[in-house]
């Protein structure tokens, strides 16, 4: 199911900041969204559900220590995925 990606503020921010250091992952983060806006649960992205502080959010893998963190919104009669953060394991958690 092909989904709406809708970026917020933060993940915008965290995009442009990953893209000065790391041309690289910035690639890897185009990709996974590619895979992630049609499928959020494909096993290649290993989506799981945060606890903690990130309860009711999700997150899933765009390489070995990226993570994207997201949250399926109802968007006009259908859902969307809300792009929270992106960014280094340590740095989105």
């Amino acid at each position: 199911m092909r989904r709406e990606l809708l970026p917020s503020t933060a993940f915008t921010r965290a995009t442009k900041r990953l893209a000065k250091k790391d041309r690289a992952a910035l690639l890897a983060i185009r990709e996974t969204l590619g895979v992630l806006q049609n499928d959020a649960f494909d096993p290649r992205l290993a989506s799981h559900k945060l606890k903690g502080d990130l309860a009711g959010l999700w997150a899933c893998s765009a390489g070995y220590d990226l993570r994207i963190v997201f949250e399926i919104v109802q968007r006009d009669d259908s859902e969307a995925i809300l792009l929270i953060s992106c960014g280094k394991h340590d740095e989105v958690y």
